[in-house]
């Protein structure tokens, strides 16, 4: 039981969990095997997910080709008609990476990916460069952060949220400079206002064509020399990028942010970031060798660790769908889940993106996570409320919620009925709790939860203690 504990922690940490139909195979490896077979899995490029289509291509190389007082006569209704195609080719985008993290094999890839999803977060509502900036993400989510960064710090969607198309000499802008250092590199406090300024002028210039491609302006740049960190030349943007990631400060930010998703978001030792810090700077940035430092340790698998997250919206309901092989019908129903819960891919609350931790309940968002697993064994209407939003509804807030729009998903239980089917009604509990949980037994409600775990037969019992067990608040833990 201890293999399987550890196995269940590692597919949680490096990926959304474990499905039934697979578990036997993992557990046939041995553990030292599964990390290996882990990035094994995760080799190779991703797909590419194009939701903007060749009409959307078309009128941006077209909007290139026009001048300024041209675009800006376009009349009302096909600015309307553009909005919308975006927000549907979001939603499309949406539920493409959705579908991915839930069939992929590469687990680590696209939890890596959700990870920095967040940690560069843009609220940006043009589909076109939201589906470039996601593909940047998932391709390098597990190659050099340096690379990233430069990759991230040049797409539309970052340098358009954070406005820096607007930042030219003599007017410079200072909201991109200022957000690379707070929330992409050093963290709050390991800079000067002055910094922020100096930065900003270098970063003049920088900005994108309507397809999205990377341009420099150079007749809006500052040649002028600057001083950064310490540093004095005449510094354009990637200078800075550059001095960012000579700061020994930058690694050990995002190794502790990156330490506290994979491994404990309320317990993270600073001599352990510290050494996990130095390594991940001495390699150049390369994710391989934080990722090794920290899936090979045998303190990753300290029961503290285990159980000690609180599963973001996305990890939960990717999660189920995994874990219950949930086929699905309509696939909108998902959005509005991921907005009652919290949690809308493409749509942070703000630069800083999603709080996570304890931020991810309250008392309405638990009651809605403890009825989800309900809702999805009786086909119920969910009868979810939330709070209009156009933009995270992506425009079909409102018809969503006249339609009462079902989840519609049907529960493949062949491979609960395979692995479980012969065990006993009394040790049905204890097993069931055993693989669906990854908090300690020992405080489990036995009395409270077998009282409603029934059925008309084993088959029955089986599916009832299921759903039971996953609506639960050891259920939310990770």
């Amino acid at each position: 039981m201890k293999k399987e504990q550890q196995l269940k922690h590692l597919l949680w940490r490096t990926g959304f969990g474990p499905d039934v139909q697979s578990i036997e195979r993992w557990m046939a490896l041995k553990p030292s095997e599964w990390w290996p077979a882990i990035k094994k899995d995760a080799a190779g490029e991703p797909e590419y997910f194009n939701v903007s289509g060749n009409a959307l291509d078309g009128f941006a190389k077209g909007l290139g080709e026009l001048g300024r007082m041209e675009r800006d006569r376009l009349d009302k209704e096909q600015r309307k008609k553009l909005r919308k195609e975006s927000r549907d080719g979001l939603r499309n985008l949406n539920m493409l990476w959705m579908e991915e993290m839930v069939r992929s094999k590469a687990q680590l890839r696209e939890k890596l990916a959700l990870f920095w999803h967040g940690h560069f977060a843009s609220r940006q509502i043009n589909m076109l460069y939201q589906q470039q900036l996601l593909h940047i993400i998932r391709m390098h989510a597990l190659g050099n952060f340096g690379t990233l960064l430069r990759e991230v710090s040049k797409s539309a969607s970052m340098l358009a949220f954070l406005n820096n198309q607007q930042n030219r000499k003599r007017q410079p802008n200072e909201n991109f400079a200022r957000e690379v250092m707070e929330l992409f590199t050093l963290g709050r406090g390991h800079y000067t206002e002055q910094d922020i300024k100096e930065a900003a002028r270098a970063f003049t210039g920088w900005g994108f064509k309507p397809d999205g491609t990377f341009v420099f302006r150079e007749n809006v740049h500052d040649f002028d020399e600057k001083t950064f960190l310490g540093k004095t030349g005449r510094f354009d943007g990637e200078d800075v990028l550059t001095i960012l990631l000579d700061q020994p400060r930058t690694a050990f930010y995002i190794t502790q942010k990156l330490y506290r998703f994979l491994v404990n978001e309320q317990v993270a030792p600073t001599e352990r970031i510290e050494w996990l810090a130095d390594r991940f700077y001495r390699s150049g940035y390369e994710m391989s060798r934080l990722l090794d430092d920290i899936f090979t340790s045998e303190w990753f698998y300290d029961e503290e660790n285990q159980g000690a997250n609180i599963k973001s919206p996305v990890d939960l309901w990717v999660g189920l769908r995994r874990g219950l092989s949930l086929e699905m019908g309509s696939l909108d129903g998902q959005v509005l889940l991921q907005r009652a819960l919290g949690q809308v891919l493409f749509f942070p609350p703000n630069v800083a993106g999603w709080p996570g931790g304890r931020q991810w309940i309250d008392a309405s968002t638990l009651m809605l996570r403890l009825r989800i697993p309900h809702i999805l064994l009786d086909d119920r209407d969910p009868d979810i409320q939330t709070k209009g939003d156009d933009d995270t509804d992506m425009g079909m807030g409102q018809s969503l919620e006249r339609r009462r729009n079902r989840l519609q998903a049907r529960i493949n239980w062949e491979p609960w009925m395979k692995r479980y089917g012969n065990v006993s009604e009394n040790e049905l509990l204890p097993t069931l709790s055993a693989f669906l949980w990854q908090t300690p037994q020992s405080k489990a409600p036995r009395a409270v939860l077998e009282k409603h775990t029934v059925g008309s037969n084993s088959n029955g019992k089986l599916k009832t203690t299921v759903i039971q067990l996953m609506a639960t608040p050891e259920y939310q833990m990770c």
